[in-house]
């Protein structure tokens, strides 16, 4: 098992430094969120293949993965071709040191993120289906129904020529500043819990992944980039001071 997660975590640094150099040359940020993406679907495919049992739960949990991954990495990929470029990247691209960073921690975040379902696809026993896993798929469709609505509500309104220079305020996002990222969190909280039904010993560790999860988007690379980015624009509108004073950051009644 060890040696498997070893030579998983070598292919997604690898194709993570690959995508790194090609994005240095040309200067663009284009297919940092489909190299991601495909990382995912890539390492999946890979211990499924692998671990070669291809059990009920393997399979089921792997199809999430893959969805979740497939319909992220196109949403992200037509947002960049509309935008012409990610905002997140702005004083990015032109720096060699930074840019290797962001490449580097998305290493890491694909890799924290599916380290149970690695676990799980790597194992050569298996166990029966409990409510654990039908738990824990259910909290996943949860999250990833949220995160698609966000994301449609957020590009619907960025579509509209008339919200030119102004923030998102309605739908999910009138809950919650990001319901996009709590969405995220929800889906590969789920995946962890029906991967969990099968660990053992040490394996129980990869139960610390959604939590890793949450901190590199609360923490590290989404909710604080993109609040510096959006206090920078709109520090002096009131509206928006009033919306940051009123809503929740993350999860309602409490962050």
């Amino acid at each position: 098992m060890g040696n498997a997660l070893t030579k998983a975590a070598l292919l997604d640094f690898a194709i993570q430094a690959v995508g790194c150099a090609i994005a240095l040359k040309f200067q663009t940020e284009k297919f940092f969120d489909a190299t991601g993406s495909l990382t995912f679907i890539v390492l999946i495919l890979q211990s499924l293949m692998n671990g070669g049992t291809f059990f009920p739960r393997q399979v089921i949990q792997s199809s999430l993965v893959s969805v979740w991954a497939v319909r992220l990495g196109l949403f992200l990929f037509v947002r960049v071709l509309r935008d012409a470029k990610d905002g997140r990247f702005d004083k990015v691209r032109t720096n060699p040191r930074l840019f290797i960073i962001f490449w580097f921690v998305q290493a890491l975040w694909v890799f924290a993120t599916l380290a149970p379902t690695l676990i799980l696809n790597y194992k050569q026993t298996d166990k029966k289906l409990t409510a654990r896993d039908y738990v824990g798929w259910t909290i996943w469709g949860v999250g990833m129904l949220m995160e698609s609505i966000a994301d449609y509500q957020k590009f619907t309104f960025r579509s509209d020529p008339s919200n030119k220079d102004k923030w998102i305020a309605s739908g999910l996002w009138s809950i919650v500043r990001h319901p996009n990222y709590l969405g995220e969190i929800l889906s590969w909280s789920g995946l962890c819990l029906s991967a969990s039904s099968t660990f053992t010993g040490w394996e129980n560790v990869a139960v610390i992944s959604p939590v890793l999860v949450a901190l590199l988007l609360t923490r590290v690379s989404g909710i604080p980039i993109l609040e510096r980015r959006a206090l920078k624009r709109w520090k002096d509108n009131p509206d928006y001071i009033g919306y940051l004073r009123n809503s929740y950051r993350l999860v309602p009644y409490i962050y």
